[in-house]
């Protein structure tokens, strides 16, 4: 892309300075012969005034602040980290009884985000980089028992 650029860069000279029109026709030719390029696109980008560099993408504004993730990352390990559509129903319902309980200590603007928290993906993402971050959550473990059956148990570890 930059090597392409730089070479439109220098023909461009060549194109505003040529008045014929068999002479830009033969600078276009050129251009679009060597870098495969479509014609209409390369007149548009070799017109005087037109910025060559590539256009810095807009980045997203963010939804949830640091506060409402630190409360949805602890409403996660309080219910032993529920991934997928799980977490929503959870909030709208659980959400008052641990504010009133004292698990859960946030701002009533804060409260009412989660309760009105819907977007799935976030949630994933949270869960992938709070499980990639090593949060401890339970594990089921199959033990032996003394018969020769299993005795499933819970244990504590990280993933």
């Amino acid at each position: 892309m930059q090597s392409r650029n730089q070479y439109l860069k220098v023909l461009r000279e060549s194109y505003l300075k040529a008045k014929a029109k068999k002479e830009k026709t033969q600078i276009l030719d050129e251009y679009c012969r060597n870098t495969g390029q479509a014609r209409k696109y390369v007149i548009r980008k070799i017109q005087p005034g037109v910025d060559l560099r590539p256009k810095q993408r807009k980045k997203r504004k963010q939804t949830y602040d640091g506060q409402v993730t630190a409360a949805l990352a602890k409403v996660w390990e309080i219910f032993d980290c529920p991934c997928g559509q799980r977490p929503k129903p959870v909030l709208e319902v659980e959400l008052d009884r641990l504010m009133d309980l004292g698990e859960l200590r946030v701002s009533d603007e804060v409260a009412l985000k989660l309760k009105i928290w819907n977007n799935i993906a976030t949630w994933e993402s949270l869960c992938s980089q709070w499980q990639a971050a090593g949060r401890v959550f339970p594990q089921l473990v199959n033990t032996i028992n003394n018969n020769g059956g299993m005795n499933p148990r819970m244990r504590w570890g990280r993933i």
